[in-house]
């Protein structure tokens, strides 16, 4: 496996970022642990917990095995199998979690999350759904469910859940680097940045709106008179910053 391919199929954020709130505040604590304090005295959980913080996912999952298998745990386990892009095998850990406590939300998005890296959007769809209405004040999974509309070609309802996680959390688009491409086509990747691109300049934020069009010219958006034309543009069109960006395009 190709670390290219790994790292294009990991779903970490728009097309679906794994969801694990006490991981990251256990992973935060166990990393502050004192140097004293060896891997084999921990707990089995909180040694887990920091083998994923510092990206040894193998040795997570025998950590985590040794612990209690509640439903909290066999999420973290599928967390870690799906960093290894082993993806049936998280959908199972996944499952065995959602057998313990039906509603729990953050496997559910996860659950989510391995079946859109399979490329069952449909699927996928109906779970993101489901932990929004469970968890309706995640960002994460709102901006989840919203790339997933836009992998069906459904940007309508695609754009109506990208307005909701903007709502919640403007930051949910910042980190780029998270952002899974690769599940995407280029043509739905263009859409998807435009949309964003449309959020950030209703909400005043120019500069990031200027980001994301460039990302959206640089997957072939090429629709210029829509751009032109889009109200939602208006006061970005007068900048400078917006001039610039049309100087590069002609250049191309």
């Amino acid at each position: 496996m190709r670390k290219s391919q790994l790292a294009a199929a990991l779903i970490l954020a728009l097309a679906g970022m794994l969801v694990c709130p006490a991981h990251r505040a256990q992973a935060a604590s166990a990393s502050q642990t004192s140097p004293d304090v060896t891997l084999a005295s921990m707990a089995p959980e909180q040694r887990g917990d920091l083998l994923m913080a510092r990206g040894q996912y193998l040795a997570a999952i025998t950590a985590y095995r040794e612990a209690p298998q509640d439903a909290q745990v066999l999420n973290k386990m599928g967390i870690a199998y799906h960093h290894l892009e082993a993806i049936d095998l998280a959908k199972k850990d996944y499952e065995k979690a959602l057998l313990i406590r039906p509603n729990y939300p953050e496997a559910i998005n996860n659950l989510g999350a391995a079946y859109f890296a399979q490329r069952n959007y449909k699927k996928a769809i109906r779970l993101y759904r489901r932990a929004l209405v469970l968890l309706p004040d995640s960002a994460v999974i709102a901006a989840n469910l919203g790339t997933a509309y836009f992998a069906r070609g459904k940007y309508k309802p695609g754009l109506e859940a990208y307005r909701k996680a903007f709502a919640l959390d403007p930051d949910v688009f910042n980190n780029t680097s998270q952002m899974t491409v690769g599940a995407l086509s280029t043509a739905d990747r263009a859409r998807q940045d435009y949309c964003i691109a449309e959020l950030f300049a209703q909400a005043g934020m120019q500069d990031r709106a200027i980001e994301y069009l460039r990302k959206a010219f640089g997957e072939g958006f090429s629709d210029r008179n829509k751009l032109m034309e889009d109200a939602v543009f208006a006061k970005l069109r007068q900048t400078a910053q917006f001039a610039q960006l049309m100087a590069e395009q002609k250049l191309h």
